[in-house]
Formats: C-alpha cells, structure tokens, sequence
C-alpha cells in the first residue's frame, strides 16, 4: 500500500509542476481578444434622428393653466415624428380620485403620432412651439433610445409631482442624461416662488388661484432658483432657448438649433373655449367682504335686539369645520408637496363640529358657551400675526378671520349684556 501512495504523490506532483506556470499565466495576462470576425457590428447610427423640445400654450380648462412640454423624434423613415408626452393619466385606473388627492397619482409617458398630439390644441387655440436641439447623431439616438425605452409598457408609469417630478421637468432630466457633457442654463438672481408662477398662470382665472392659495402652505413662498422654475413649461422653454451645451476641453454649443411654430394661436378658439366655461360672478375677494359685512350688519342687529340668530351660526361653524376638515387632511395624510405647512388651519380648522351643538343649545337658551371666548382668543392671535406669517394668504382668508371673529364678539357682548 506504501509504494502506491508514493506512486501516486509522484504522480499528482509531476502534474500539479506542470500545470502550474499554466495558471500563473492565465491570472497574470488579459483576456485573449474577441476576433474581429466574430465580434458583432455595433448598430449604425441614424444621423437623420432629430429630438425637439415642444411647448403648448395654457388653455382655459383649470387643468390646461399651466401649459405642457412633450418631446418629438423625427427622422428620414418617421419624418412627421413621434410625440412622447409625460403629462398622460389613466383615470380608469383603481382609485384614481383617492390617490390624487393623497398626492399618490402615478402618471406615464405616451407615445402618439404628431397629428393626434397637435390636434388637442389646434381646437382649443393654443399655439404649439418646437425648439430643435442642437444633438450630435450619438445623442440624438441615444436620446429617442431612451425615449422609446421609457415609453414601454413596463417603464412607462411614474410618480407625479407638480413641482419636482411633472410632464415638464422629467422631459428636461431625459435630455440632460442623454447629453455628452452638461447643459449650462442663464443664471438670474432669485425672484420667484412656486406660487408667483401659479399666481402667473391663473392670471384672470381668480377661483383656481383661490384653490391653489387655500391648499398651498407656506414651502412655497420661498424663494427658488433657476432649476426650480423650469418645473413651469413656459420657463423652461425660455432657459432653453439661451442654453448651451458645455462638452468640454472648451467646446461649446448652443442647445437649440432651431426654433418654429407648429400650431398657431387662434384667439377666436381662445375665446370660445372661455366662453363655454361656467364663471362665478364675484371674484373671492368681493365675495369675502361680502360676507363679512352682511355678517357685521348682522351682529349689530343681534346685539341691538340682545338675541342671537342661532342657524347662522349652525351654518358658519358646520362650513368652517368641514373646510378644516379638508385642510388637516391635505395636511397630515397627502403627500402633495407644501400642503402640510398651511398656516390657514388656525383659521379654517374641524375643531368648530365638535360645538356645534353645544352652541346652538347655549344660542337657544340664552346663555353663554365657552367657544366663543376660545375662538376670540385664536381669531385675534391670527389676525395679529397676519403680516408677518412667511405664507400669502388666500384671499378669503382675511375676511372670513373677521366675520368669525365677529360672531364670537357678539356672543360675548349680548350675553355678558
């Protein structure tokens, strides 16, 4: 048995001598070489690829203030091109009103061929632009690569955010992936908030304003810089015409070639479309006042008469909760952007629904209730520090502190009388 184990130790040592400056090689060398003949071509590029930034003018709808941004590829076998428009939803989809107002709206990138994109805004007037980027053909392809890619069923879905994650900004990032270098956009000192440029936008359009300002808290009343404003179609349209594109070692390109029109404004449309629509005839700040004075003119005849109409303030204190109701809810459970810092709660807040009751018993029998003094207390507390809250107010927020504070007021009066 000896023997053979001496043998056979020989025998594996003699191989193991061998193969060993074998494997020493193998690990100091690189790998061998692909032969070009069998290595596979690389797809040609199509140099005939363009990729343009388009921008829609706002329409009348509230969802069409704000304009829109969409991207077209065109090329020598596609030349009326393909549209990619990020601003698409399904409403269809399970739940849909629920999870927008929670701020957990998923939107997607829709691919369609020009005419049916231009014609949405062809009926309604707005004018379409087309600003041609100035790619290289390596960036042209990759870009409606990357395009056609995100556009797939299985890519195309994405988490909506009006400020950092819309139709607008996602088609920016796209094009600033696909670029060999970095786009260099003109810089200007920061003048703007995220609700000067809604207040922009629903310039003439007071009760989408009004919406936006009753909804928005104080985030967005700073100020912001150049790249935060691109998240408004229109601005990103104009930091994109005096773009350029830093490739570097010194090179430098403009990021447009080429600008032009593709559909053209036609204000008979314009005026059709608002014409259509149902409009309020006061505006929130007219309205506001109103109130307060009919609610001014009211308490003094209470106080006169020494009695208290109760089913006005059934009425306020019902609206007032279910208005804090909404707010607190924006506040605590959505997760759209600058809802949750919304000083207007000291205002608008559900607290009113639980004395509902207890006020009208207190209205019917005379006597006073201690509501009243609490909502004097938060009422004047607001109303002092009105001025210097970092938030712009809604416009009926004012008037409404007042008539509410009114009321309390004259409770107070009449009864301690």
């Amino acid at each position: 048995m000896r023997p053979f184990m001496r043998h056979f130790s020989s025998y594996m040592m003699f191989w193991a001598l061998l193969f060993l400056p074998i494997s020493l090689f193998a690990q100091e060398t690189e790998p061998l070489a692909v032969p070009p003949f069998l290595a596979s071509p690389a797809p040609a590029l199509d140099s005939t690829v363009t990729v343009s930034l388009l921008t829609c003018s706002p329409g009348e709808e509230t969802y069409e203030l704000y304009g829109h941004t969409a991207l077209r590829v065109t090329s020598s076998k596609d030349p009326a091109g393909t549209v990619y428009n990020y601003g698409a939803f399904d409403f269809r989809a399970p739940h849909f009103v629920w999870r927008f107002i929670l701020g957990e709206c998923d939107y997607l990138l829709w691919a369609e061929p020009l005419e049916m994109f231009a014609v949405q805004y062809v009926v309604r007037g707005s004018w379409v632009r087309e600003q041609v980027l100035n790619l290289t053909p390596e960036e042209a392809n990759r870009l409606s690569d990357s395009l056609r890619t995100e556009s797939l069923p299985e890519n195309r879905v994405y988490r909506y955010n009006i400020f950092r994650n819309n139709c607008t900004t996602r088609a920016r990032d796209i094009i600033e992936k696909c670029i060999n270098g970095r786009i260099i956009y003109p810089m200007r000192a920061p003048r703007n908030t995220f609700r000067t440029i809604l207040d922009e936008y629903t310039e003439g359009h007071p009760w989408s304003r009004e919406g936006n300002d009753l909804l928005l808290g104080a985030d967005v009343d700073t100020l912001i810089n150049e790249r935060d404003e691109m998240f408004a179609p229109l601005y990103l349209m104009n930091y994109v015409d005096s773009a350029f594109i830093d490739a570097g070692r010194s090179h430098y390109r403009d990021l447009v070639r080429e600008s032009r029109i593709l559909v053209q404004a036609d204000a008979s449309r314009q005026q059709a479309a608002a014409a259509a629509l149902p409009s309020f005839p006061v505006s929130p700040r007219l309205l506001g006042w109103i109130l307060f004075a009919a609610g001014l003119c009211l308490a003094l005849f209470e106080w006169k008469r020494g009695r208290i109409c109760w089913p006005v303030d059934a009425v306020l204190l019902t609206l007032q909760g279910l208005a804090g109701i909404l707010l607190c809810f924006m506040a605590l459970f959505s997760v759209h952007p600058a809802v949750a810092s919304n000083w207007q709660v000291w205002v608008l807040n559900p607290i009113p629904l639980f004395f509902v009751y207890s006020v009208v018993r207190s209205d019917l029998r005379r006597q006073p209730s201690i509501y009243h003094a609490f909502a004097a207390v938060v009422l004047v507390a607001f109303l002092v520090l009105y001025c210097i809250i970092p938030q712009d107010f809604s416009e009926l927020i004012l008037p409404l502190a007042l008539l509410l504070l009114s009321r309390a007021v004259v409770h107070l009066l009449v009864y301690r009388k």
